[in-house]
């Protein structure tokens, strides 16, 4: 598996990014909004480009609330480990843009990045058009040129008209986990969600469904039926559960005994129970690389090394990028789950969020949160509203100044504990930047 700091051949991690930099500055300007649902513009500029969705390998499109990312990770370490060359699209990046864009599996150059940041701004020529939209068809042309045996692409937000969903016949669809998430573009209830989530079933295209509440799965069913793609589902189909110390995934084919996920949290068992069924509805992949070889990095992932490592001491310092309600409910599972240590929270999320939802499972696990303001992002909660809402859900609460300041300040209080950064893949991307 490639490492985030490794690339492709023409460029490296120490390359200047100075080109791919600017561009991106510039396409964040070609739109009033930073998100704004419709397929009219993509699809504008799609021709001019050439077509280069067109001309992808077999695409496996992947949406949902929760889990689309660690989901999407295990088929390609499944796929890559039987000998497969995978493409894969994913946002938003957490240390760098080229973060998003694996070309048979090797992160993205800078060189090939520019080149098609630079080809995709020339033919859109100053129209109207989101930074999701242009940096995604950029990622198609990139994926166009490169031989691959399969697409694995994460949808952004939604579905139905996610810049993304611009595929007629992809190979197999996957949507996740679907949670309230998103309101403001996607809907207050839980159907009006899995309705945009299910956008991206298309006719006759086999399905894989994740574990969902009733609501959700109404909806999921109804648009499988009218378009007469088979389902593939969590609960009728297949199964995946943890029993002595292993993960069992059940279906129509037989019994798989395998090691649990190598990724952290009970969560993960389901996330594996969907890539399988995925390997098994494409029939190839080796099943216990999906398992044991995934990278999805600020999901329960365990921090060994950098400055804000050596600041916690003994202390142990996990991150997780997590932002919702079900995402605070997978940590808190994940938390206590682990030895009996006690667990002190370093958050801080986005005034987009449901703050008190997220925070509150969490209570039940932790013994305090110290809030920090998300540096350099616009849309941060300050640290004093983030401490505001803890304490209203009864984490006692305080605040810093960075994640480096309260790391240090946990160490020195609790040096024994665990200590988790969480509440934002914005922060986490940050942490994992500050720390090398």
């Amino acid at each position: 598996m490639t490492s985030l700091d490794t690339a492709r051949p023409g460029g490296s991690a120490a390359a200047s990014q100075e080109a791919s930099d600017a561009l991106l500055e510039r396409m964040m300007r070609l739109h009033p909004k930073v998100i704004d649902l419709t397929l009219e513009r993509i699809k504008r500029l799609m021709p001019a480009l050439g077509s280069p969705e067109q001309a992808l390998p077999p695409i496996v499109h992947i949406a949902g609330t929760n889990g689309k990312g660690s989901t999407q990770a295990m088929i390609r370490a499944g796929l890559e480990a039987a000998g497969r060359r995978v493409h894969a699209y994913t946002s938003p990046h957490l240390a760098r843009f080229h973060e998003r864009i694996r070309l048979a599996g090797e992160i993205i150059s800078e060189a090939e990045l520019a080149e098609v940041l630079a080809e995709a701004e020339a033919k859109n020529d100053g129209a109207n058009i989101t930074y999701f939209e242009i940096t995604t068809a950029a990622a198609y042309l990139a994926m166009s040129r490169v031989p691959a045996d399969y697409a694995l692409i994460e949808v952004g937000l939604g579905g139905r008209w996610d810049a993304t969903n611009i595929f007629a016949q992809p190979r197999l669809t996957i949507i996740t986990p679907v949670s309230i998430d998103h309101q403001q573009y996607l809907g207050d209830t839980l159907p009006e969600i899995a309705s945009a989530k299910a956008g991206i079933i298309k006719r006759g295209v086999p399905c894989v469904v994740g574990p969902q509440e009733e609501a959700a799965m109404e909806v999921i069913e109804a648009e499988a039926a009218r378009l007469g793609a088979p389902l593939i589902a969590h609960g009728q189909h297949w199964h995946a559960y943890e029993e002595r110390g292993r993960l069992v995934f059940q279906d129509e084919r037989g019994l798989l005994d395998l090691p649990l996920p190598n990724l952290a949290g009970a969560h993960q068992i389901q996330n594996a129970g969907a890539a399988l069924a995925a390997l098994r509805a494409l029939g190839e992949g080796d099943a216990e690389a999906a398992v044991t070889q995934a990278e999805w990095p600020a999901r329960m992932q365990r921090l060994r090394h950098g400055p804000l490592v050596e600041a916690a001491g003994q202390a142990e310092l996990w991150l997780d990028g997590g932002h919702n309600p079900a995402g605070g409910e997978a940590v808190a599972a994940s938390l206590r789950a682990m030895s009996d240590k006690p667990v002190h929270l370093i958050c801080g999320m986005l005034n987009t969020k449901d703050i008190a939802g997220y925070l509150r499972p969490l209570a039940s696990v932790a013994e305090s949160l110290t809030a920090v303001t998300i540096p350099g992002e616009p849309n941060t909660l300050p640290a004093e509203e983030t401490a505001a809402m803890a304490a209203s859900v009864g984490l006692p609460s305080s605040t810093a100044e960075t994640p480096l300041d309260a790391v240090t300040r946990m160490a020195r209080a609790a040096p024994n504990a665990r200590l988790l950064i969480c509440g934002s893949l914005y922060l986490a991307g940050n942490v994992l930047r500050e720390n090398g």
